[in-house]
Order: C-alpha cells, then structure tokens, then sequence
C-alpha cells in the first residue's frame, strides 16, 4: 500500500480552506457544496471538494477521515471522476438524523443508497473503492473493524477515472473534515 501526498491531487473546486496539519488535510467546505445530477430533485450541482488523482484500474483507493457531523447532508468519503457526468462519491453522510453510508452513482443520472451507522460518528471510517475490469467495488469500515461491503458499480473498462478524499456542505458553512490518510494499493483479490 502507497501513502499518498496531499500535494498529489488537484481539486475539483476548491474548498474555504485546506491545510496539512502534521500528516492529515483538514478541509472547511463551502456552505451549498455538493454533488448530484437531476433524478429526483431536478438540479446539477458540481460544486463538492474532491482532492483526486490518477485512479488507474486493477488498484484500490481508500481514505480515512475522522467523522463527527451533526447537519443534514454534512459528507465526506471518497470521490471517484471520470468527467462532470460520470462520477462516483462514497463515504458517510448525516442525512435525517442519522450517520448513513453510502454512495452516489452518476452515470450520469445521480442515485443514491445508504444504510445507517450511526455508532460511527466520532470515530474514524475508512472508504475503499477497488477497481477490477468493469467494476468498482465499495467498501467501509470504522477503524479496524471488518470491511461493510456497500456496492459494486459498472464502469466500462479502460476508463479514465481519478480519485481521492472529498467533502460536501450542502446546508450549512462552517463544516470542517479531518483526513488522516489516502493511500493506493492494488486491488482487492475477492468481491467479499
């Protein structure tokens, strides 16, 4: 497994404000960001903080942040581009109430699916997304507690995909995420 540098990754759109503290990347996001394309609530937004780099295939990407949310729509986790309308975000979301895990696939009409966890909030998630041929296996997991197996999701082969630790604020100002890790491996050996 390979530490990544956050100086190895460019930002999709750029935060308030990002700085390394000692190894981690602390990120305020802007109050509005997101990202979702039409289904359901008929907008585009394109406006999360998504620090990514090369994602080639038959490798694995994962972060840690330190999760403590408390607002509707506060996220982060980990985001996987290709382009505007192709993009995957996967991690932790505070959405009615609760801590939820999940992804978002826009292929590219947005969906959604999430699971409850709220035992994780105030503690430390990992998300994995692994990339094998024509799929992208996604996983979390909170510190070193087994993988929860989240989603595997179609991508066509070759494609050119970048990834890395992202952050959205939908509804409020003043979210602030701790990373404390972004690492490259190479794929996962099994789906489970």
């Amino acid at each position: 497994m390979t530490r990544m540098n956050w100086d190895e990754g460019g930002w999709t759109n750029e935060p308030v404000r990002a700085h390394a503290e000692e190894s981690a990347l602390v990120v305020e996001a802007a109050e509005g960001s997101d990202a979702w394309r039409t289904t359901s609530y008929g907008f585009v937004h394109d406006t999360e903080h998504a620090l990514v780099a090369p994602f080639p295939t038959d490798h694995a990407m994962e972060v840690d942040v330190a999760v403590d949310f408390t607002e509707q729509f506060d996220q982060a986790g980990l985001f996987l581009r290709q382009d505007a309308e192709h993009w995957i975000k996967c991690g932790v979301e505070y959405a009615d109430g609760v801590l939820q895990a999940g992804a978002v696939v826009t292929w590219p009409r947005s969906d959604w699916s999430v699971a409850p966890v709220p035992e994780w909030n105030g503690h430390v998630v990992t998300v994995r997304a692994s990339r094998a041929g024509d799929a992208v296996t996604i996983r979390a997991r909170r510190g070193d507690e087994p993988w929860q197996f989240l989603r595997v999701v179609p991508i066509p082969e070759g494609a050119e995909l970048s990834a890395g630790p992202f952050v959205c604020a939908p509804t409020r100002a003043g979210l602030v995420v701790r990373f404390l890790g972004w690492r490259l491996a190479e794929a996962d050996s099994s789906l489970h």
